[in-house]
């Protein structure tokens, strides 16, 4: 067995200690009230932070009529644009689809996806949602959990919706490395308190007392956006409130360091 084919010793590799994660509802590709096609802009702004995992929501696999209205539209799915070459490996669960197409929840990865589930959580009514639950392969063995997140607007909705994402949760190892992260739509801050059950920690009410407020993206009044965290700890939690952010969708992306 020549060098090349030598399996890797994993006690020769160093644990990761620090894994930069960001979340965004893309909005489809579009500023706030889809007044521009802004795609191309949030590529860079993603790429430009570095982060490890993204998160997203609300991002296209296919729309088979805006190639034809928007100049510069990708015919590829908006969650392999946006991972270029930066994120090798990225997970897509299709949450609602219509006559013109697709969007969902999406991952993007610079480690190995071992394996992925969209949980379908819809509710009732008209509404699409899901649960985009990863396994990751980190180095000298880790394994991390990551669950990418688009709750309803409706408040009796949400509530079922985390009742199942506490089933998935429990349903995890213990001692497992977990972030869960996306769109909550929890404008009355229910979330935190049902999901401690299952011992996650939201990485900005820990810091700061409260959830970031993240909607309108212009304006933020509402504290939508979430980061938990379990067998995990937080650092420099942040509100990517500047432009060009603030141009690219009508939420505003969070980010953190988490500490394994």
């Amino acid at each position: 067995m020549n060098q090349a084919q030598r399996p890797v010793d994993l006690t020769d590799v160093a644990p990761l200690e620090v894994l930069r994660v960001l979340t965004v509802n893309v909005h489809k590709g579009f500023s706030p009230l889809n007044r521009r096609y802004v795609l191309p802009e949030l590529r860079e702004a993603v790429r430009s932070h570095h982060a490890d995992l993204v998160f997203l929501q609300e991002v296209l696999g296919s729309h088979s009529r805006h190639g034809e209205r928007y100049p510069g539209w990708s015919p590829q799915p908006q969650y392999e644009f946006l991972a270029d070459s930066l994120w090798p490996v990225f997970a897509y669960g299709r949450n609602a689809v219509y006559p013109e197409g697709e969007h969902g929840n999406a991952l993007l990865s610079k480690f190995p996806i071992l394996e992925h589930q969209n949980l379908d959580v819809s509710v009732g009514g008209s509404e699409q949602r899901g649960l985009l639950h990863s396994v990751l392969s980190l180095p000298a063995g880790q394994q991390l959990h990551a669950i990418c997140v688009h709750l309803g607007l409706d408040e009796k909705q949400r509530s079922q919706q985390l009742t199942l994402l506490c089933r998935l949760l429990d349903s995890l190892p213990t001692d497992a490395p977990v972030v869960v992260a996306g769109d909550f739509n929890d404008w009355r801050q229910r979330a935190d308190q049902t999901l401690s059950a299952s011992g996650l920690v939201e990485v900005f009410s820990q810091a700061f007392g409260a959830p970031a407020r993240s909607f309108p993206a212009r304006w933020p009044l509402l504290r939508l956006d979430r980061i938990y965290l379990r067998n995990a700890r937080a650092r420099a939690p942040r509100v990517m409130a500047r432009k060009p952010w603030s141009h690219l969708s009508d939420h505003l992306p969070l980010c953190v360091e988490v500490l394994l």
